[in-house]
């Protein structure tokens, strides 16, 4: 199997026929032969190969087969053939998300990330972005979203793509039996989708209860009765109430308990941040329109963290999978919470800061530090791995909130499998925020079996 790249150009010539330079024939170890296999994303194309002249790596495509192959432009891809006289051109990439036909921004808030994203296939692959609606499945071709030379969206009809990333932007569609059937179609092709869903915070609890990476996550309990809600937080003093399938530090509860002061609830509530105390453990469930069980919950122990100016301070690890199919640590943003705020997040007052800054002046040593922060991405990578190896589909990035407690444990309180980039905000981690995207395109070229490792010259 040989790999490089090449300069696809179009040809008005009528005959079902493609050209190839010599040089780029005599790399793809096709010389001499007559017929090939030509394919982009999931269409192919039996056609006769002719050989022109020329140094540089030129294939020409005439008008019959781009009719058949539909590629969206012309200019610098990769190309690839195998023993059976196949070549692959592309790869063809595909970014799902909700999208709005006619609009300037068709993809909403996300069309500047999806922007970033596409810029990565620039000179090197067809990339884009499609909406559901976009597929026409009887057709087997997706209307999608590629840039232009100028900078705006052209819209392009292409085959289904060698690979997807789903950057589906709402978790209620998500849950749908209509999406959940959509995606299927994907796998039933056998074409590599991955991020498949948001996580419920139960869920990454239970994939990691098995594993030794389970040490790194705190006491909890799904659905919890009121007397297991006491018993917890009799146990620990404090705990946390989480909505499964929240976000934002949204519907959080930190619950404390004082023995001789009583019990205390502190969330956020219209943009302020409310501290109730309450004498009795009943008054407190009563506040919480408890009615038996807090259900679509979860209680968690709480940690006590390291601090900074007396606020706690955790880590949003952004993680990603690279081109040889490994987990990296590719960004970390630090987070200290508001006076007051229940959460670390920045919606609520907290600040952001990167880990080197926030460690050395927690420890005041630059090897302490170091070293916490070594053993930390460690923890992630395990974690990354062990969520990975129970969940039932492809996960190609996920985003970690890590603690570090008063003694140094590394603790993971939540897994998103579709992180937010508030920390790349931070002019310091604007070059690590430019890493992740880079490493989506390459985990995209490894799972469309795209091998930059395996480029000739």
């Amino acid at each position: 199997m040989s790999l490089t790249s090449c300069n696809i150009r179009f040809t008005n010539k009528p005959e079902k026929v493609i050209y190839a330079s010599a040089t780029l024939l005599k790399l793809l170890k096709l010389k001499n032969r007559k017929k090939v296999i030509i394919r982009l994303g999931q269409t192919s194309v039996t056609t006769s190969i002719r050989t022109i002249k020329g140094k540089g790596k030129s294939l020409i495509l005439s008008t019959s087969i781009r009719a058949l192959l539909k590629p969206p432009r012309e200019g610098m891809c990769y190309i690839q053939s195998d023993e059976d006289n196949e070549l692959r051109i592309g790869p063809l990439m595909g970014v799902l998300s909700s999208s709005r036909r006619g609009s300037s921004q068709p993809f909403g808030s996300r069309s500047g990330l999806i922007r970033q994203l596409l810029q990565q296939g620039k000179n090197k692959a067809f990339y884009f972005a499609f909406g559901p609606s976009d597929i026409n499945w009887q057709k087997e071709t997706v209307v999608g979203y590629f840039l232009g030379t100028g900078g705006g969206w052209v819209r392009r009809t292409v085959p289904l793509p060698d690979v997807v990333y789903n950057r589906s932007p709402s978790r209620k569609v998500e849950k749908t039996a209509a999406m959940e059937q959509f995606k299927e179609r994907f796998v039933r092709r056998q074409i590599p989708l991955f991020n498949w869903s948001f996580f419920d915070k139960w869920d990454v609890y239970r994939l990691l209860e098995d594993e030794p990476a389970s040490k790194f996550v705190p006491e909890s309990a799904y659905n919890p009765s009121g007397l297991r809600i006491k018993e917890l937080l009799e146990k620990h003093q404090f705990v946390y109430l989480k909505p499964t399938g929240g976000s934002l530090g949204n519907g959080i509860y930190r619950l404390t308990y004082h023995p001789k002061k009583g019990y205390f609830c502190r969330y956020r509530y219209n943009g302020r941040n409310v501290l109730l105390r309450f004498n009795r453990f009943s008054q407190l469930l009563k506040r919480l329109n408890y009615g038996g069980r807090m259900k679509n919950y979860v209680v968690q122990q709480g940690i006590r963290l390291i601090e900074l100016e007396r606020c706690p301070i955790d880590f949003r690890f952004h993680m990603n999978k690279n081109g040889n199919n490994e987990w990296v640590v590719a960004g970390i943003g630090a987070k200290k919470s508001g006076r007051g705020s229940v959460t670390t997040h920045i919606k609520n007052g907290g600040k952001l800061m990167t880990p080197e800054v926030a460690l050395n002046r927690i420890y005041g040593s630059t090897t302490k530090a170091e070293d916490i922060l070594s053993k930390a991405k460690q923890a992630s990578i395990q974690l990354a791995e062990a969520i990975e190896r129970n969940h039932p589909h492809r996960i190609g990035e996920l985003g970690f909130d890590i603690g570090i407690d008063q003694k140094d444990h590394i603790w993971m309180f939540e897994a998103n499998s579709k992180p937010g980039r508030s920390i790349f905000h931070h002019p310091s981690l604007r070059s690590e925020g430019a890493a992740t995207l880079k490493h989506i395109f390459d985990y995209s070229m490894y799972l469309s079996r795209f091998r930059p490792g395996r480029e000739e010259s």
